[in-house]
């Protein structure tokens, strides 16, 4: 039996956590554990996270000194699942954005492939309650994205991922720093031209309806150049 791990990075998400732990604990999968990473939340998601904690072994967390972003979030998680042996990892935000219950329809791919993206694109638009002007900017930054980097994937950032760790002990050979879009964008890029099995399935992504999002400038502007980084490290050889 393999072991799973879903990494939840947080910050200030209190109106959210509780939910979205008990959801994925709540499908009884053998196996299968919930780790936190929170960066020292203004709103105590941290504590609450560590009360859940205590009365379930399930459930892990990882508390950050300071806001450092979404990347490096991940990156400590997927270091935490190789050393503590989880065979499967999983990315999902913390917003309910991503539904628990596709869970399963990941793992039942994970046996031919070494990544599954939960993709919103695969199959036509599938997101709720986005304003248009948000859907536009996902559309175009993948279309962005495919065309400079010519990745074969339709959701180039999405935030829901199964990986095995093999693809993640392989790729963090190299250092990943890169946030938000960007990061999901290098570690697919990355994965891709390693040679790994890459499967998207469709989900339907639901914006959230508790918290702030935490999209800004800072992260689109980083997206655009790390395209290009990775088309001209994949051209040398160097990605």
């Amino acid at each position: 039996m393999e072991k799973i791990l879903v990494i939840i990075p947080t910050y200030n998400e209190a109106e959210n956590i509780t939910t979205i732990i008990s959801e994925v604990i709540g499908l009884n999968i053998a196996d299968l554990c919930v780790l936190v990473v929170d960066d020292n939340s203004p709103d105590n998601t941290g504590d609450i996270v560590e009360k859940i904690a205590k009365e379930d072994s399930r459930v892990r967390l990882m508390r950050r000194p300071q806001k450092t972003g979404l990347g490096t979030a991940y990156v400590s998680g997927f270091k935490y699942a190789i050393e503590n042996g989880f065979d499967l990892v999983f990315e999902m935000d913390a917003d309910r954005s991503h539904n628990p219950a596709d869970i399963p329809k990941f793992l039942d791919q994970m046996a031919d492939y070494d990544l599954v993206i939960g993709s919103r694109y695969v199959k036509g638009v599938n997101v709720i309650n986005w304003p248009l002007s948000r859907l536009l900017l996902s559309l175009g930054a993948n279309w962005y994205t495919r065309s400079v980097t010519r990745l074969p994937i339709h959701d180039c950032t999405s935030g829901f991922k199964c990986f095995r760790k093999e693809v993640l002990e392989n790729i963090l050979v190299n250092n990943i720093s890169s946030d938000g879009y960007s990061f999901q964008i290098e570690m697919t890029y990355k994965a891709w031209r390693r040679g790994f099995r890459i499967l998207e399935i469709p989900i339907i992504f639901v914006d959230r309806e508790k918290g702030v999002s935490k999209m800004s400038h800072r992260v689109m502007h980083e997206a655009m150049w790390m395209v290009w980084k990775l088309r001209i490290g994949g051209i040398f050889g160097r990605v």
